[in-house]
Order: C-alpha cells, then sequence, then structure tokens
C-alpha cells in the first residue's frame, strides 16, 4: 500500500481529479460549437483543468492520447494516473469488449512518470460466460503487468445489463445493485492483482425514496443496506466516480454514503468538478474558461474536497 503515497492527501484520502475522457469529452464540445471538437482545443481544456486544479486535488488521472501535455502543467505534488484503455467500445462486437491503447505498455506509462495505471473495464455479471471468461483473463494480464513494473492497478468498473439500453431506466436502478457488487465481488479477488478499485455506488440516488419525487426503486433502509454490503464485499480500497452527475448530487451521494456506513476512501472525480467550464471554454475561449476554473471549478473542488474529509476513510499504510 506504500505505492499509493504519491495519490492520496495527507489524511490518506483519494482525493483525485478525473479528466481522461476523449470522445465523452468531444461530444461535451460538440453541444456549444457546429464543427466537429478538434484534437487541439481537448488537449488545450485538459491543460487548462490540470495547471489550474491540480493544486487542490491528491492526484489527476489523464490520458496518453490529449492528456500528455496536461501532465507536464500539473501541480508537482499531485500525483498522475494514467489511463491504459481505448475510449468506449466497439457497438458491432457483442460483449463491450476492452481494447488496449495499442501503442502503449504499463512499462510505457510508468517510464513517463505516472504513480499509477488505470483501466476501465464493463461489465456485466449477468453476461455470457464467454464474454466475462475473455474479461477476466484481460484483466489478469494487466495485473501481471502492473505487478512486473511495480506500478499501482486502479481498476474501474461500469456496469451494465446487456438486456437493458438505458442505464438511467427504473428496470436498470433496480438491477444496479447486483450488478455493481457482484462486479467488485470478481474482481477482489488476489488473481487480478488490483490495488484499487474504481466503482460507481450501488444505488442510482435519483430513485431512492425521499430523494426524488418521481417513481422509486429503492426505499432509504435498502439503499443503505447496498451501500453495507459494498463495503463488505472487498478488502481492497475503493474510491467512487462521479458518473456525469452535478457537483451537488454527488457531494449528497457521499454523504448519503456515509450515514450508511460505507467505507469508501475517496473519489476520482470527473464532470461534477469541470463540466460546466467546457461552455467557456468553446464560445469565449480559454481566458474565460480559466476565470471559470480558477472560481466557480475551484469552488467544486474545495466544497468536495470538504465533504471528503467528513465521509471518506483513510487508506491505512504498512
Amino acid at each position: 500500500m506504500k505505492a499509493l503515497k504519491p495519490l492520496v492527501d495527507e489524511n490518506h484520502i483519494i482525493s483525485a481529479l478525473a479528466i481522461d475522457q476523449r470522445g465523452a469529452l468531444k461530444k461535451m464540445m460538440d453541444k456549444f460549437q457546429a464543427q466537429e471538437a478538434t484534437d487541439q482545443q481537448v488537449k488545450d481544456f485538459k491543460e487548462i483543468i490540470a495547471s489550474e486544479l491540480t493544486p487542490y486535488a491528491s492526484a489527476i488521472l489523464l490520458d496518453p492520447e490529449y492528456g500528455l501535455p496536461a501532465t507536464r502543467v500539473k501541480d508537482r505534488h499531485a500525483g498522475e494516473l494514467l489511463a491504459y484503455e481505448q475510449t468506449g467500445y466497439d457497438p458491432e462486437i457483442p460483449g463491450r469488449m476492452p481494447r488496449l491503447l495499442p501503442s502503449w505498455s504499463v512499462k510505457r506509462i510508468k517510464e513517463h512518470g505516472a504513480d499509477a495505471c488505470k483501466f476501465l473495464l464493463y461489465y456485466d455479471v449477468d453476461e455470457a460466460v464467454e464474454i466475462n471468461e475473455q474479461k477476466q483473463a484481460f484483466i489478469e494480464r494487466i495485473g501481471s503487468e502492473c505487478i512486473a513494473e511495480e506500478l499501482p492497478f486502479f481498476l474501474e468498473l461500469i456496469t451494465y445489463d446487456a438486456s437493458i439500453a438505458d442505464n438511467k431506466s427504473k428496470a436498470f436502478a433496480l438491477k444496479k445493485p447486483h450488478k455493481v457488487n457482484g462486479a467488485m465481488k470478481e474482481f477482489s479477488k488476489d488473481r487480478y492483482k488490483v490495488d484499487v478499485l474504481k466503482v460507481e455506488v450501488p444505488v442510482n440516488m435519483a430513485y431512492v425514496k425521499g430523494y426524488t419525487e418521481k417513481e422509486t426503486a429503492y426505499t432509504k433502509k435498502e439503499a443503505c443496506e447496498y451501500f453495507q454490503e459494498q463495503s463488505n464485499i472487498s478488502q481492497l480500497p475503493f474510491i467512487f466516480l462521479s458518473a456525469g452527475v452535478s457537483t451537488e448530487t454527488f457531494q449528497e451521494t457521499l454523504r448519503f454514503a456515509k450515514k450508511a456506513g460505507s467505507t469508501f476512501n475517496g473519489v476520482l472525480c470527473g464532470r461534477a468538478t469541470w463540466a460546466n467550464g467546457v461552455e467557456n471554454f468553446i464560445k469565449e475561449g480559454e481566458d474565460s474558461a480559466r476565470q471559470w476554473i480558477r472560481t466557480q471549478g475551484r469552488k467544486n473542488i474545495e466544497e468536495l474536497n470538504e465533504v471528503l474529509q467528513e465521509t471518506a476513510t483513510p487508506i491505512g499504510f504498512y
């Protein structure tokens, strides 16, 4: 666990900033301009985020495709994670199969100066056995690479249901606890050599009674039990991803998790911190974007840090 020290804050909590989005970030930019976002726009925006917000983060997650310039302008005290996966998945191939960046390896990620390797896996515990066995073997290979290079392995798990197209629907919300906690249970096994799990919260808060005026999928008591189950499933450190929800929703979710007894160890938070700065960047340019990031973006991350100190469980080192 000592290898995680460059990635935690002074209280041993992971308060990391994620901006490894690629295709998703281009789509965000495309909403505010007629032409498609360019590679340079993506690189420039990542540099702004890294230079302005890493003084307030324990680490930053970037990608080798567009994020390398940003690694050079981050705060020297902030740790660095690099993503190893290609963005998205091929919709023509069943099972949302993982793909590596073809010209990268864990050795190269380490040589670049990263403190950890991150890999994103789409996983459905109820998918066909032949698909899941391929994914399991895939993660075993990455784990072995990370062991060989003595580099911490962060595995990000995004769950889905092959039979439900809308993961924001009530139908998926009812299955989400089983999907999230089942994936955590599988990849907590020692054979995968994962050091930290980056996961979704086990419920969709938009369907928790008392947190919505719409139809519900769980009572508060049921939601609490799912958070407790999640904490009991794994002995590994685990952190939450923001999944594109608003700043306010994410912070309230962390407070709920704490009340439920969750022992999560921090966050790798992306869009909840910086998403609204994209509009300023596209419509008004770099100066306007920097001003937004220096004010509202900084406010978002500092408020999140305060919530983390109240809610997250420190990682024990040995």
